[in-house]
């Protein structure tokens, strides 16, 4: 995924989709359903690296207890 100053193909999509003012119900439940989407989409990602890196408990107190600030 790449931000850049130009809509994303998504931004171009919802705008052909949506042309027209929506009540602020329908508005939220839209956010609410594009939240759910990639909330799950991340979550599976995470399964799957998890299951291919041989991830545990252990590995994620490690990282927990981790420093990663730079030393300036």
């Amino acid at each position: 995924m790449e931000a850049t100053g130009k809509l994303t193909n998504v931004q171009l999509e919802l705008l052909k989709m949506f042309r027209y003012s929506l009540p602020e119900k329908q508005l939220a439940e839209i956010k609410n359903i594009l939240a759910k989407y990639f909330a799950t989409t991340a979550t599976a990602e995470m399964d799957r690296l998890w299951e291919e890196n041989n991830w545990n408990d252990d590995v994620m107190r490690q990282w927990a207890d981790e420093d990663l600030r730079k030393n300036n």
